[in-house]
Formats: structure tokens, C-alpha cells, sequence
């Protein structure tokens, strides 16, 4: 039976604050819970319905009313756990590298974690306004991901300012990126979801591009971020 006080922790868990004061994170359901223990992150306890066979010590089974209670998901899956939360990872500059300037909604956040995957990004650089990457939504959204993808959260203007090689903006008005000869090495820039990137960034970045519209009507005001994400990345990747 789950006590009062683990009830409060794991509920606590949904809040920013209280996630950077345990360093602990929420992860929900049997298939990005198994990802995530298959990885280097360090499970502090896992409640579940059905076994997972794992360290009696730190697996918890519990009924289906009491997942109910602790679950942040409409339709709980089996499954919750609660993982450390790892400690920062150098930067390597050497290679194409996704920054983001104050995403917000932790469905972009999470696909975009996705893809970083998926395309080989190693480093994912946030501003300090970005959606935590431990919000239980974005952890959803990356189905494991976020277990391969190193994210650190800094000062982006002061990070760019240092950086020596391109650094790439997304722009409504910026040139056809297929039409770009794209380097080896550099940064890429996404923007807010309504507002795009910010004057402060803009002013440090080297090359505007655009993902060219083809319809006819061209009545589309512009892309999703995490859909303009994998266009990217799928053209900087290309001739990798």
C-alpha cells in the first residue's frame, strides 16, 4: 500500500520546483519505463501492477486504484517510475548541434528529442526559458530518447557568442535551405512556437534559412516547430 508520503513525493514530481529539489523525475508506462532501464539512469523506485523482475528493493506492485492515484495520465499504463536525474555532460562543438530558444510546449520538446535521436544529434543546447526536459509530458513524448540525446540547459546568447563556426537560424524569410551547401559542423536554431527567435539570438546567427512553401495557395502561415525540426534536420543530415 502506497503511504501518504510517497503519494505527496510522486504528485509533487509534476512541478519544475520540485523536481530540481529531489533531482528525481517521473517516467510512466511499460515501454518507456523499460527504455529507460536499459540505460545509465539510476531507477530510484518503480510502481507497477505487474513485475518487472527487477531489484526487489526498488519494485513496488501496487493495485490498479493506487496507480490511478499517482498516475499523471488519463489511462494509466501499468507502470511508474521514478528516475535521478543525471548530472550534466561536456558539450562537443565539433558536430551539428540543435539549440532551442524558449520552447514551450512539451510535445514540441519531446519529438524534437525524438529527432534528435533519430538523425544522430548528439547535443541538444536549451535556453533557460525552454520547457523542462522532465516535465512527465515531454518524458512521454520522448518514448526513451531522452536517454541518448545529452540536454543542457544555459545561457544560449552567452553559449553562441563563444561558438566558432555557422550558426544557422529558421526564418520565414530566409534562404531555401535546399538550396544551401550545409557544413559538417554547426548550430541550428529553432524558435518559439509564436513568437520565432528572439532579436537577441538572431543577432548572432550567421546564415537565415527557410523551408520553402510549394502549394499553390501558400495560405499556410508557417510550420509546427518539431515539423519544421525534422525538415532540417533531414536536409543537414542528407549528405552526411
Amino acid at each position: 500500500m502506497l503511504s501518504k508520503s510517497q503519494i505527496k513525493l510522486i504528485t509533487s514530481l509534476k512541478h519544475k520546483k520540485y523536481r530540481q529539489q529531489h533531482a528525481l523525475f517521473v517516467a510512466e508506462g511499460v515501454k518507456t519505463i523499460s527504455e529507460l532501464l536499459d540505460s545509465n539512469l539510476e531507477l530510484k523506485v518503480l510502481y507497477t501492477t505487474d513485475p518487472f523482475n527487477i531489484d526487489a528493493k526498488k519494485e513496488v506492485l501496487i493495485s490498479e486504484n493506487e496507480l490511478k492515484r499517482i498516475s499523471f495520465l488519463t489511462t494509466p499504463n501499468k507502470a511508474l517510475a521514478i528516475f535521478k536525474i543525471p548530472g550534466f555532460k561536456e558539450i562537443d562543438d565539433t558536430r551539428h548541434i540543435i539549440a532551442l530558444d524558449s520552447i514551450r510546449d512539451p510535445g514540441n520538446l519531446g519529438t524534437i528529442i525524438r529527432l534528435c535521436d533519430w538523425f544522430g544529434v548528439e547535443h541538444l543546447l536549451c535556453s533557460k526559458e525552454t520547457v523542462d526536459c522532465y516535465n512527465p509530458k515531454v518524458i512521454q513524448a520522448t518514448m526513451g530518447s531522452i536517454t541518448r540525446v545529452n540536454i543542457v540547459y544555459l545561457d544560449l546568447e552567452a553559449f553562441l557568442k563563444s561558438y566558432d563556426g555557422p550558426i544557422y537560424g529558421t526564418y520565414m524569410d530566409g534562404q531555401n535551405v535546399y538550396k544551401q551547401s550545409l557544413p559538417e559542423k554547426g548550430i541550428v536554431v529553432m524558435g518559439n512556437e509564436a513568437n520565432g527567435i528572439s532579436k537577441t539570438i538572431t543577432r548572432l546567427v550567421t546564415h537565415k534559412v527557410a523551408i520553402p512553401r510549394f502549394g499553390d495557395v501558400q495560405a499556410t502561415e508557417s510550420l509546427n516547430v518539431a515539423t519544421a525540426a525534422a525538415v532540417i534536420l533531414s536536409e543537414f543530415k542528407r549528405g552526411a
